[in-house]
């Protein structure tokens, strides 16, 4: 499988359905490359075509994001529980909206009386519900495929608040390009977490590290000073450089 192939399988597992237009400006081809791509998938029914758009074969009603927390679970569940037990009882955080910050939620559900602030419909979910816990939700306008919020408010909330962590995803890390998130969004608010605390959690599973076929284009800023990496396997020695700062712990 071509990395173009893997970039449209996760590009249309991301978006739930997208357009050739839209996966032709995702990757930075021609539109005609986009249909050349997709034939082949579209045969072997690991896609389909809909009305001008590409969806993917899971359940329909399986909102994108969930089929991503289906994706290495394993890895993701064994990072959730390192980065949970760096938390103790009553720290306050910011945890973004990646599908490894669900499973992070997830395990923080043995912690008590957290404070939390996230920009995630799932995150504030998941953690609303336990007692002694106060939960923020950051934002008001939620995105479809994944129950994010971007919005003014969203930075406003986040803004308003001094944390001990901020618990980060991405989705790629390039040893030349750096830590990498799809859209100019994603970035801001990671850029706006790091903001209000002084240390920032990288939740990042190892499937992450080199070109996972996403093309993901948007470069996240300088974290803060503290910095540490929660991964599931030791990354390879090209990556050191762009890791220096960092404690990095394997889960």
């Amino acid at each position: 499988m071509s990395k173009y192939d893997r970039a449209v399988l996760n590009a249309v597992a991301s978006h739930g359905s997208i357009t050739v237009a839209e996966l032709a400006r995702l990757l930075d081809v021609s539109d005609q490359t986009i249909r050349r791509i997709v034939k082949p998938l579209v045969e072997s029914s690991k896609v389909r075509k809909v009305h001008g758009a590409i969806v993917g074969v899971r359940d329909p009603m399986e909102p994108p994001f969930l089929a991503r927390m289906n994706e290495h679970r394993r890895e993701k569940t064994a990072i959730a529980r390192a980065v949970a037990e760096r938390i103790c009882d009553g720290e306050l955080l910011a945890i973004d909206t990646g599908s490894t910050s669900g499973f992070v939620a997830q395990a923080l559900r043995v912690r008590s009386e957290l404070t939390i602030v996230t920009n995630s419909a799932f995150v504030a979910s998941t953690l609303a519900m336990i007692k002694g816990n106060r939960v923020f939700m950051a934002g008001t306008q939620l995105r479809d495929h994944d129950g994010a919020a971007f919005d003014k408010s969203a930075f406003d909330v986040i803004s308003a608040f001094r944390v001990d962590h901020a618990i980060l995803s991405v989705s790629e890390i390039d040893p030349a390009r750096g830590l990498l998130v799809q859209e100019q969004c994603e970035a801001d608010i990671a850029a706006a977490m790091a903001a209000v605390t002084d240390h920032c959690i990288l939740a990042v599973d190892h499937t992450k590290f080199g070109d996972t076929g996403r093309r993901p284009c948007v470069r996240l800023g300088s974290l803060s000073a503290g910095k540490t990496l929660v991964t599931d396997r030791q990354p390879d020695p090209r990556f050191s450089d762009l890791l220096e700062g960092f404690e990095i712990h394997i889960a």
